[in-house]
């Protein structure tokens, strides 16, 4: 299969298993990442292509895309690359902030804008971007970081009416909790006035979301039937919880929901 597909945080978790699961199926794949002098995994595969890339540098993005299309021309673009933020929104710092907005929503926006003049000229290519089930069901403690995946969403939807006319297509893939370390390497906020309930949350979403995690081999498969269906979908809800998740939303309706989830996670209504 001469197909090439464009990777970012492809270091870890969702985004080395997609790298591995397009490379296992011929694609070609050009897999970033902030350090990939340290990576040892992907190097075994051939026809896996290591590319340097920090989406906050500006700079780098649009060189990074040049050199990927040298290496092929590229079909997918996977925006991966995220990091959670986790706490009281009144203990971050503007500078946390920022970071947050910048790497997980503008970060990805200019990733994708620097490769839409070579899918513009093909006219095709498929732009896939991992939001989250938070955009669906609001959790306690990460409004930051659910606000950057629904701002994704939203600009998706958006950008589909400008890229339909160049034969483009743009997609989510919306997944829930994964096996994956991304909850460990989350950025804590600390504030000692939120202390208590913040502490509570997190042993009871601990205990509750143990047994719950999907595998990230699952949500792959979803990356990778968005990027080859051929289907005008907007939206891919993966795995078990995500879809648990959706639907309960559907039945049951934003109040409901959040009336439930204060019970579970805080106990007073």
């Amino acid at each position: 299969m001469d197909k090439t597909i464009f990777i970012t945080g492809a270091s870890s978790g969702l985004g080395k298993t997609t790298a591995k699961l397009f490379a296992a199926n011929g694609w070609t794949v050009i897999a970033t990442m902030r350090k990939p002098e340290k990576e040892t995994e992907l190097t075994e595969w051939p026809n896996i292509h290591l590319l340097k890339l920090d989406i906050n540098n500006t700079e780098q993005i649009a060189q990074v895309a040049t050199e990927a299309e040298k290496i092929g021309s590229v079909d997918v673009l996977f925006n991966n690359a995220a990091y959670g933020l986790m706490g009281a929104f009144e203990g971050t710092t503007d500078e946390q902030l920022k970071q947050q907005i910048n790497t997980n929503f503008l970060g990805t926006m200019l990733v994708t804008k620097s490769f839409l003049p070579f899918f513009r000229a093909r006219k095709s290519g498929t732009i896939i971007t991992v939001t989250s089930s938070t955009v669906n069901i609001p959790y306690p403690f990460v409004a930051v970081y659910a606000a950057t995946k629904a701002a994704l969403e939203t600009w998706t939807e958006g950008m589909s009416y400008e890229l339909n006319e160049f034969d483009i297509d743009i997609k989510t893939v919306v997944p829930a909790y994964m096996q994956t370390n991304f909850g460990n390497n989350a950025q804590m906020v600390l504030h000692q006035d939120y202390e208590a309930v913040f502490n509570k949350y997190l042993t009871r979403m601990k205990a509750d979301a143990s047994t719950k995690r999907d595998l990230p081999e699952e949500i792959a498969d979803i990356v990778y039937e968005a990027s080859t269906d051929n289907k005008k979908q907007l939206h891919y809800t993966a795995g078990k919880l995500s879809t648990t998740e959706y639907e309960w939303l559907k039945k049951e309706g934003i109040e409901s929901v959040m009336n439930t989830m204060n019970k579970r996670f805080f106990v007073h209504v």
